[in-house]
This record gives C-alpha cells, structure tokens and sequence, in this order.
C-alpha cells in the first residue's frame, strides 16, 4: 500500500505540484499522481477509485477554477481526501478555494491554502495523519 495518492486535474497542474512530489520523496513517503479531470474523466474517475483507492491511505487533489476534482473524489472515495486550489483564472485560485471550502455536508475535504504553500502543508497534513491514525 502506498501512502498517497495525488490527483490533478490537467497536465498543465503538473509543474504546480511538483513541489509536493519531492516533499513526499524527502519524507520517504510512497505516492502515485494521477491526471483525471472531473469535467473530462468522470468515468474513469469513477473507475479508477473502485479498483485502486484501497492502495492508497490519503488522497490528495489538486485543482483550479471551479476545483470540481477534490469534490468528486471526496462523494466517491472513502479515503480522507485533502483538496489544494491552484492560481488559475483571473481570481487567482480563489474561486477554487471557494469551491472546495463549500462542498456540500457529507463530502469532506480538508482544504489548503492556494497554490504552493498549499501543496506543501497538504504532504505536511497527510504525513501526521498517517503516522498518527494509518
């Protein structure tokens, strides 16, 4: 079983989170990226966390504008899922932050800061709650 999962939404949100990645490799951490987008993939989405969320202990999703991923993955995993909006669009990530921060009662997702800073304290998160609850 691998620590992480990390989900992003497109190719282009590779670069964003790359930081996280070497984080998680520093801390000797195990971890997979995935690239759905739950606009263009949902039912691979949807596929893909059947057959392969037990691999994983955390969930971390990565997304911009209207940061559906972190959504989607929380209504249809039972694993945590952690959500980090991305500067895109002419807000600047804070229309994803929004998005997430108001997710519907019974879909969880602890949600980061935009961006960087966010990527970051998301590894730092999924790190504690794996040593203290996994």
């Amino acid at each position: 079983m691998k620590d992480i999962l990390f989900m992003i939404g497109s190719e282009s949100d590779r670069a964003a989170v790359e930081p996280g990645m070497n984080l998680i490799a520093e801390k000797n951490m195990t971890a997979d990226l995935v690239v759905m987008s739950a606009h263009r993939n949902l039912p691979e989405i949807m596929e893909f966390l059947k057959n392969n969320e037990d691999n994983y202990k955390i969930i971390i999703t990565a997304a911009g504008l209207s940061a559906a991923l972190p959504g989607v993955v929380a209504a249809l995993s039972k694993k945590p899922v952690i959500g980090i909006p991305l500067v895109a669009g002419s807000l600047n990530g804070i229309d994803a932050l929004l998005s997430i921060l108001q997710l519907p009662k019974g879909v969880p997702v602890a949600t980061m800061g935009i961006g960087k800073q966010g990527v970051l304290n998301a590894v730092h998160l999924s790190e504690r709650i794996i040593k203290n609850f996994a």
